[in-house]
């Protein structure tokens, strides 16, 4: 499709030009751009950035990366190397499945860009589409485990089974000597991260047989696997009886499909249940992005990671959704935090409640019932053939005793046929999944090479041996209504009409970067040779993969001035611990056990502390100065105290208030005098990328927001990747999952998210060294021009050495007495725009980032946005407007509001609804009024309302 004619347009220069990339990315076109100069007061571009970015970390270099490709040509390149992976069916398992993704949810969710490009639900009430569907994935997660609340996701099983265990840990509150049990039957990748935390933490970990568990007084928990990695299912009722006789918690790991027809964790005593659900209509991606999940007992609530939804109500008495209890708590309780996740999988969580709303519990159970005949006809057929196959009960994975040379053969000769089976010390495992067919059976028992593999159909009683479960699950209205297309479609659609996203407007959140998110890089997301391979594949089928792996990697070190890169952290919460990992095994191999001081900012990201936690260390805070600056004089004492234990100074660059901070060169020269490593949050690299390199003015670990910098969208608030780049000396510090690696595996699969790798990929080889500088050069303009128009409305906190932010700026709202910075997030809604960052990271201000993707009229309708909010804001002061009956404290307005009689206000209909002329034009509705934050906390309710209470 893309490769026919792959020279056409670099044969044309004209439709070169109109296949240029840069030009459709970059908002603000050179015409404007003088007028924006004029306003800043800066004489050039150069000018400006020669202003905003110290000369002594500017980098003159060049960026020496592929020159840029048009659209075209790019899709041209990749689909070649896609070509490269070799997609054939796989029995691999190990909790990753081949499913059909229905394609009313593929079309209309995935592929949809007011779905993956909306912004993580602080501002609920423009909000609710997604904050319902996570509702319904909650629900979803807590019926079918039978346990009391979930989170709206995690980001795999691996690591969720990691959170899980150190939640057991802190309701234990065991000292030193705490060891968990893992079953030998978990996912190998699960006991490998759940290893490398443990050992960061400070607690064993001991695998074996969890019959022989004798649960001492040292043990605070069990992990068990359900069905165990060769397929079996175990009756874990006793065990738990006993975990729970000797203090310990009980933690499952269970497939989401067998739960349909098998006891549930909640039923048998398990404590807390995670697992994916990847089977659940997301692919496989080459081992993600996919929703994983957490649920638990009430009474372990507020230990749970990761963000909440919950029910409240509206100053209108009407029931919506909001994020609840500790979901920014990094931000509140930092180094105390229950974990350092601040994010989720909310594009794929969505998918998969969809395809549980689109199916019903009848359906997948059908689904379940399907898949289990296929893997008992596998059994059968092999018995038949003389095999010795592992006992049952078992739901779709069967496992069959072979000799080594047997195994081999039979693995070799099953590939011949276009199947991939996993090798097992004991012999073979197969897992049958929604895809695998009647023939796919036919086929594989014939490479087994004693017969032609006639079908065996099983003959098993109704119900079927596995089928204990008795509880019923998914029985809200939702889960019963949508199995049409038609009604699936409106449904979704009526979810994406409550939804304010990048389709209607800018979104200006500082600190979090909404850019563009072109189609042109979300294209080959859907594409099968990427989308449909398995992460645990043989790595000759997967050539493509390695090939996007290394030129993303020696891309990313080219930009960021590093040695060495680690794609494999799945967001940006995982390179943070991954990053400081790697500097805690630099240590330790040296020698310098003692070091195990972390110096952080108090303006950093909350996630910092918290990361500095989960890996041993100490945090000391380091105070900042009026000027949002380190206070250098602080840092010195705190480093100089601390010499001997110096482990890591973690600092954000730009930093955290919006400027480029001119010492930093001299701070991380400080923290080396002193033995010690600097961690870059490179959360706003997207400000120094073609203009400075970390890994040349001092840092030597940096992870990256590729869905910030490098455009992967944010997807209402995951998914993400949060690789890691390194100097030279951490090179062999970064995860592995080679035997005896300092730093083990931190993510379920090899290479974290793969399947959105090639968002990033598309970015750079479309924009190429030049439009990458640019891109940064453009959004340090834009970031100024609005603070130069609204400086007169709302003084800028903080700025450079020469008067200049970076690529955001913080408004200080604080001179107003009766109006708050909420009140304007709120505001912001009637105008159709999504809030800036609210009160953080001071309180009572909004940070703002505009984004080299927003053009100078967008820019303008915000700015004119905030200038009208400024006069009400003044007509309040003044006591023209009523201090409590105002536009602001009502804000927003729905169209409800807008009907009611009589009309009660001091101002006009037309002010409430329509306060700048162009709002008419395309007017987004918010769907509720301002919602009751604490009304909720305290009378919380996490799954779907009964419909005779919406």
């Amino acid at each position: 499709m893309y490769s026919e004619h792959a020279s056409l347009f670099s044969a044309n220069e004209s439709l070169a030009h109109l296949d240029s990339f840069p030009r459709r990315h970059l908002g603000v076109t050179e015409e404007e751009q003088g007028s924006m100069l004029d306003a800043v007061g800066a004489e050039s571009l150069d000018a400006l950035i020669h202003e905003a970015v110290p000369a002594e970390i500017r980098y003159r270099g060049g960026l020496k990366l592929p020159k840029a490709q048009g659209e075209y040509e790019s899709l041209c390149e990749l689909r070649e190397m896609a070509s490269r992976n070799r997609v054939i069916k796989s029995f691999l398992g190990q909790g990753y499945h081949g499913c059909v993704t229905p394609p009313v949810i593929q079309r209309n969710i995935l592929e949809n860009p007011a779905w993956y490009t909306a912004y993580t639900p602080y501002q609920a009430e423009i909000a609710q589409g997604r904050l319902e569907a996570l509702l319904n994935y909650q629900t979803l997660i807590t019926e079918l485990t039978a346990l009391d609340i979930a989170n709206a996701s995690l980001l795999d099983e691996g690591t969720a089974a990691a959170e899980a265990v150190m939640m057991a840990r802190a309701a234990s509150r065991l000292g030193g000597s705490a060891c968990v049990f893992v079953d030998s039957q978990c996912h190998p990748q699960t006991i490998e991260v759940v290893r490398t935390r443990a050992e960061a933490a400070g607690f064993g970990v001991e695998v074996g047989d969890p019959s022989a568990c004798q649960f001492s007084g040292e043990i605070f928990a069990i992990l068990v696997q359900v069905p165990g990695t060769a397929g079996t299912i175990c009756d874990y009722s006793d065990l738990s009886g006993r975990a729970h006789a000797g203090g310990a918690l009980v933690i499952a790991a269970a497939d989401p499909l067998a739960l349909t027809l098998i006891k549930p964790p909640g039923e048998w005593g398990a404590d807390i249940a995670v697992g994916s659900t990847q089977r659940f209509g997301v692919p496989m991606g080459y081992g993600g992005p996919h929703a994983a999940y957490l649920a638990t007992r009430d009474s372990l609530k507020r230990l749970m990671p990761g963000r909440l939804v919950g029910v409240s109500r509206d100053v209108h008495g009407r029931a919506a959704c909001r994020l609840s209890l500790q979901t920014r708590e990094q931000h509140i309780r930092r180094d105390k935090a229950t974990s350092n996740i601040c994010t989720a999988q909310v594009l794929l969580a969505v998918m998969a409640s969809m395809y549980a709303v689109y199916h019903g519990p009848d359906g997948l159970r059908a689904i379940a019932r399907r898949v289990h005949r296929l893997a008992l006809s596998l059994a059968s057929g092999l018995r038949e053939m003389g095999c010795e196959v592992r006992p049952g009960p078992f739901f779709d994975t069967v496992t069959v005793h072979l000799p080594e040379a047997e195994r081999d053969a039979w693995i070799g000769r099953a590939l011949d046929a276009g199947y991939n089976l996993r090798s097992m010390p004991e012999g073979v495992s197969l897992s049958c999944d929604e895809t695998t067919s009647w023939s796919d059976i036919a086929a594989v028992l014939a490479s087994y090479g004693k017969g032609e593999g006639s079908l065996f159909e099983p003959v098993a009683p109704e119900p079927l041996e596995i089928e204990q479960r008795t509880s019923k699950f998914l029985t809200h209205e939702v889960f019963h209504s949508h199995h049409t297309e038609t009604k699936m479609l409106r449904y979704v659609r009526s979810l994406e009409a409550k939804d304010l996203s990048l389709v209607h407007s800018m979104i200006p959140l500082g600190s979090c970067t909404m850019k563009l998110n072109a189609t042109s890089e979300m294209l080959p997301v859907s594409w099968p040779e990427f989308s449909q391979m398995h992460p645990f594949c043989p790595a000759s089928q997967a050539e493509g993969y390695r090939e996007l792996r290394v030129q993303l990697e020696r891309w990313l070190c080219e930009i960021t001035g590093f040695a060495g890169v680690s794609l494999e952290p799945n967001a940006g919460s995982q390179g943070e611990y991954a990053g400081l990992l790697a500097i805690r095994a630099y240590h330790r191999s040296r020698g310098d056990l003692q070091r195990d001081v972390c110096l952080i900012p108090t303006s950093a990201h909350g996630t910092n502390p918290a990361s500095a936690v989960m890996v041993g260390m100490r945090v000391v805070g380091v105070a900042c100065g009026e000027d949002g600056n380190i206070d250098l004089q602080d840092l010195q004492a705190k480093v100089v105290a601390n010499s001997d234990r110096l482990a890591a100074l973690m600092v954000t660059y730009p930093s955290t208030h919006g400027v480029f901070e001119e010492g930093i060169r001299g701070i991380c020269s400080l923290v080396h005098e002193h033995g010690g490593q600097v961690y870059m949050d490179g959360a706003n690299m997207n400000a120094q990328v073609g203009l400075c390199r970390p890994g040349d003015f001092g840092a030597d670990v940096c992870h990256l927001n590729l869905h910030k910098t490098f455009c992967i969208p944010h997807g209402g608030g995951g998914p993400g990747v949060g690789p890691i780049g390194v100097a030279e000396h951490l090179v062999p510090f970064l995860p592995s999952r080679e035997a005896g690696a300092a730093v083990g595996a931190v993510s379920a699969a090899p290479l974290g998210s793969a399947g959105i790798l090639v968002i990033p990929w598309m970015y750079v080889r479309m924009m190429g060294a030049e439009g990458l500088t640019e891109a940064t050069r453009l959004a340090i303009l834009n970031a100024n021009y609005v603070a130069a128009r609204l400086e007169p409305f709302f003084p800028v906190l903080f700025k450079g050495a020469r008067g200049r932010v970076a690529h955001e700026c913080i408004l200080d709202l604080r001179g107003f007495k009766h109006s708050t910075a909420e009140d304007v997030a709120k505001r912001l809604m009637d105008f159709g725009f999504h809030a800036p960052t609210l009160s953080w990271p001071v309180a009572g201000t909004l940070m703002v980032e505009p984004t080299e993707s927003e053009c100078l009229a967008e820019l303008d309708r915000f700015c004119d946005a905030m200038i009208a909010i400024h006069g009400e804001m003044v007509a309040v002061e003044s006591g023209s407007l009523d201090r409590a009956n105002n536009p602001l404290k009502h804000a927003p307005h729905t169209a409800g509001v807008l009907c009611q009689e009589p009309w009660d206000r001091p101002y006009s209909r037309e002010q409430a609804v329509f306060p700048l002329p162009w709002v008419r034009e395309s007017k987004f509705w918010p769907s509720v009024g301002r919602i009751d934050n604490v009304w909720g906390d305290r009378n919380l309710f996490c799954a779907c309302v009964p419909l005779d209470e919406a």
